[in-house]
Order: structure tokens, then C-alpha cells, then sequence
């Protein structure tokens, strides 16, 4: 089964072409170029290097979020717009969950993946590694750093952190009350790796079933309500 995994939640975009559960091939691009400009033409430049074309594809694997409004839109379409014209199925993997199968992945480790949501917020979810694989300790939210502070204090283990939001909390939490661990930058940041990777063994949709988790409103959606409760 060929896979292309695409991963476009925020400042870097990635795309990673897999058969079966093995990786054949993986590109990103961090310069901040927009990722319309960007992803597609990568993950066709990704399958001619490999002798294949997008009609050899049998599913795509894509990040529904959380993440960049924009990014996470562009990375949906191009996903969908591949499989409806194809018509093949898609996989949608969180993001952060996309994250920890891409991170340092050895048995016993505790991750804390988060990314950069403002107002004093990350995305965050929290995971265990067994069996060599992930497993969830939380649900993907938008956490307040004080309360995600506590939470890791609590736990008494030492945490890896992954993501963009990275070193945000690096810098902002009290490191005397828990032992935290940037992880090496290659593995840090999100990518298509991680995506193509936690879609391994998750069943296909169509891709008119894929939905987007922003968690969180937009911007522009929280001025709109302030403005109509300031009219009330």
C-alpha cells in the first residue's frame, strides 16, 4: 500500500511517501513560503524521485490539527482534492499524536508534545511510549501553561518535549519542579514522518468524512462574538 503523508500545521511544511509500513521517502520545507506554494509540488517531487506518480497512490495520510488555521485548510484540501480526484480513501491523525510517533520513541519515555497557541496557551496532549509506540495519557487540548505546569509537576516524571511549542515551555515553566528535555530538533518539530507514521494500521475514510480539530475558535470567530456581545 502506498501512502503520501502531508503535514502542513504550521510554520514547516513536509511531505513522506510510504509502502506500507516502511518509509521510502521524506522532504521539508522551514523557510516560512506558503504552504500552497509548497506542499504539493514537493510530494510530486518526492514520488517522481521514486519512480511513481500521484495515480500510484492508494491513500493519503494528512494532519487534521490542532494547529494553523490556514495551514492545517491548505493541508486538508490538498489531501482531499488528491483522493476525490483519485478516488482513494484518506486517513486524518492528530497532529500532536503525529508528533510523538515522529519524537524519540523509546519504551518508558514520557512525551509532552505541545504547540505555540498564544494568549498564554499551548495545544497539548501527553503520552507514554510501550511497545515502542505512543500511548495516550490525555486528550488533545488547549491548556493554560500554569494549569499544564501543575499537571506535569504532579506526575513526578521527567517529560521530552516536542513540537513547536517546545521551547515556549522550556523557557516558561519552572524547571526547579519538573525535569524537562528538549528533544533534538530534527525529531522535535511536527512532521509528514510522524503523520505517515500514526496512520500505520488506522482504517481509511472517504475523504469527504475528513474533518478539521481546530479546538479552539479563530481569531477572527472570538472578535465576531466579542462585537455581538458588546450589540447585546
Amino acid at each position: 500500500m502506498l501512502t503520501l503523508a502531508l503535514e502542513s500545521s504550521a510554520k514547516a511544511a513536509s511531505a513522506a511517501v510510504f509502502a506500507d509500513e516502511r518509509m521510502l521517502a521524506f522532504s521539508i520545507q522551514n523557510a516560512g513560503l506558503t504552504h500552497s506554494r509548497t506542499l504539493l509540488p514537493m510530494a510530486e517531487s518526492l514520488l517522481r524521485g521514486l519512480g511513481k506518480e500521484l495515480a500510484d497512490l492508494d491513500r493519503v495520510a494528512v494532519s487534521r490539527g490542532p494547529g494553523s488555521f490556514t495551514g492545517l485548510r491548505i493541508g486538508m484540501a490538498e489531501a482531499k482534492g488528491i483522493c476525490w480526484a483519485l478516488e482513494i480513501p484518506a486517513v486524518g491523525v492528530s497532529t500532536l499524536e503525529a508528533m510523538a510517533f515522529g519524537g524519540p520513541v523509546l519504551d518508558g519515555q514520557t512525551l509532552c508534545c505541545c504547540m505555540d497557541a498564544r494568549r498564554s496557551q499551548v495545544y497539548n496532549a501527553l503520552f507514554t511510549v510501550e511497545g515502542g509506540r505512543p500511548v495516550r495519557l490525555t486528550e488533545d487540548r488547549a491548556i493554560g501553561l500554569p494549569e499544564l505546569e501543575k499537571e506535569l509537576v504532579a506526575s513526578q516524571e521527567p517529560w521530552i518535549l516536542l513540537g513547536d511549542g517546545a521551547e515556549l515551555c522550556y523557557n516558561t515553566l519552572d524547571r526547579e519542579r519538573v525535569a524537562l528535555f528538549l528533544a533534538p530538533e530534527p525529531l522535535r518539530l511536527q512532521s509528514a514522518r510522524g503523520v505517515g507514521l500514526a496512520a500505520i494500521g488506522r482504517q481509511a475514510v472517504p475523504a469527504g468524512e475528513l474533518m478539521p480539530a481546530y479546538l479552539r475558535l479563530s481569531q477572527a470567530e472570538r472578535e465576531r462574538l466579542a462585537r455581538l456581545d458588546r450589540q447585546k
